[in-house]
């Protein structure tokens, strides 16, 4: 990137508070709140039963709903960002997703929730891409690692929390206030953005690829659809096959369809850049084994060792402490051992210790456990950070719009795919699902020593001397690699 397109996408609002500190606070979150929300509510699903007079069965439209209309919205957040610049798409997805939240704690009956979680999945569906496009744009390369600390607060600690918090409401409160916690965070990071955050323009929008949509959109939903409903409905009911084989056509049909579009709402061609490629072929399994272990350990607790739902939550919070001091060692490792090591380090200790935690778990003292998911938070934490950090070194400024999009649908499908898989090998027990989790695991840490570390290394050397390589007049081009 030249000299003239760095002044191009400086800040242009927030003089009065840092930019960068800006863009931190409003993306943190806004991303944890869209994350968090999902845990939370699963937690009020038995209270929301009793209220509305609903089985379990008739209640999973209140995820489903949500999921979908995530999916359906994750596509299309690279064009709006590029239409509407950052600030403005970032800010009108929070207000959605803090309006949503508020309609949904005064829903009267579950059609009403329903739509009402529709709407939060909208906003939540831009949420994530657009506070990590802003992110990236707003810090340039040889200080992203360092603010993976900040990136990653929400991954770690919010699925974590979820559980807790939505028990300690649900227990203390009511279900509406799962809801409407969300209101004065969204509000007040609603302000905050109006008053500091800057905006970072898009190259421009062409014509919107609507058949594009389409067969992602649809696609993506379909088969988050089918992975969601897999665990209850069977892998043989008609309700997940059906979903499960449209959502692999269509998104069978969108690779040559966005690879030949000019204007592609999903630019593929960014999987060009061996970088990107290679980090994602590691961060989809590792985040497919951590939501499943995440979705798995909980349950063990409660259903193998006699833990009530609040306490098998703080057994289970010391992973998210472990990411966190993984978000803080990374920086000062990643010079001198290499991201692609550290990353296979991670996933190969995470590996190790998701196998202890299936074989030892019900033979050893309670205290154990603690340590054991603080390390296993520590080793994923690890692998994360430096995956995620060494995605983007060489993705020009320009085009991380599309490329978090694209990191965003692998961190949906992988999340689906993780908790499909663990719960359905579940009934087999627990440790079958955590040891195939482990499997998982294993490749994620072999496919990380597929990362270049030269390349790593070679794009940290032309940002710095302002040799990043030039966004095309085309938005769908990839740059040469």
């Amino acid at each position: 990137m030249t000299p003239t397109a760095r002044r191009t996408d400086s800040p242009r609002v927030g003089r009065r508070i840092s930019p960068r500190a800006a863009v931190c606070v409003v993306s943190v979150a806004a991303n944890f709140m869209a994350i968090m929300d999902t845990t939370t509510v699963n937690v009020a699903l038995p209270a929301l039963g009793r209220d509305f007079a609903v089985d379990s069965s008739g209640l999973s439209s209140v995820n489903v709903g949500y999921l979908a209309a995530m999916a359906v919205c994750i596509p299309v957040s690279g064009w709006l960002t590029h239409r509407y610049g950052t600030r403005r798409t970032g800010l009108a997805a929070l207000l959605l997703f803090t309006v949503a939240s508020g309609l949904c704690a005064t829903a009267g009956s579950l059609g009403a929730l329903t739509g009402y979680r529709v709407l939060q999945g909208v906003g939540g569906g831009l949420l994530g891409p657009v506070g990590m496009t802003m992110m990236l744009r707003a810090f340039p390369v040889a200080e992203r690692l360092r603010v993976q600390r900040y990136v990653m607060l929400p991954t770690a600690v919010a699925p974590a929390m979820g559980p807790v918090l939505g028990g300690w409401l649900v227990d203390t409160a009511s279900w509406h206030w799962v809801f409407l916690v969300n209101v004065p965070v969204g509000m007040l990071a609603l302000l905050f953005g109006l008053w500091a955050l800057p905006d970072f323009p898009g190259p421009g929008a062409p014509r919107f690829d609507l058949l594009g949509f389409v067969l992602t959109g649809g696609g993506l939903a379909a088969l988050l659809y089918a992975l969601t409903r897999a665990p209850d409905r069977g892998w043989g009911s008609g309700y997940v096959l059906v979903p499960l084989a449209g959502g692999a056509v269509l998104l069978a049909l969108t690779v040559p369809w966005q690879l030949r579009a000019q204007h592609p709402v999903i630019d593929l061609r960014i999987l060009g850049d061996q970088l990107f490629r290679t980090t994602q072929l590691s961060l989809l399994p590792m985040g497919a084994a951590f939501l499943g272990v995440l979705y798995l350990y909980p349950q063990f607790l409660q259903t193998g060792l006699g833990y009530d739902a609040l306490h098998s939550g703080l057994a289970t919070f010391p992973e998210a402490l472990g990411m966190l001091t993984a978000a803080q060692l990374a920086p000062l490792l990643h010079d001198r051992v290499g991201p692609s090591r550290l990353m296979a380090a991670g996933g190969t200790a995470a590996t190790g210790v998701i196998v202890f935690l299936a074989t030892e778990a019900g033979t050893l003292p309670s205290a154990v456990l603690y340590p054991s998911m603080y390390l296993l938070g520590c080793s994923v934490g690890l692998l994360f950070a430096n995956g995620q950090n060494a995605a983007f070194v060489t993705v020009p400024a320009a085009r991380t719009a599309d490329a978090t999009t694209l990191l965003t649908m692998q961190r949906q499908i992988a999340g689906a795919c993780g908790v499909a898989l663990a719960a359905t090998l579940a009934d087999g027990g627990f440790r079958t699902g955590l040891l195939a989790m482990a499997a998982v695991s294993g490749c994620a840490a072999l496919l990380a020593l597929r990362v270049s570390d030269r390349r790593v290394r070679d794009g940290y050397r032309a940002d710095a001397a302002g040799d990043a390589p030039e966004e095309s007049a085309q938005p769908g081009h990839a740059p040469e690699r």
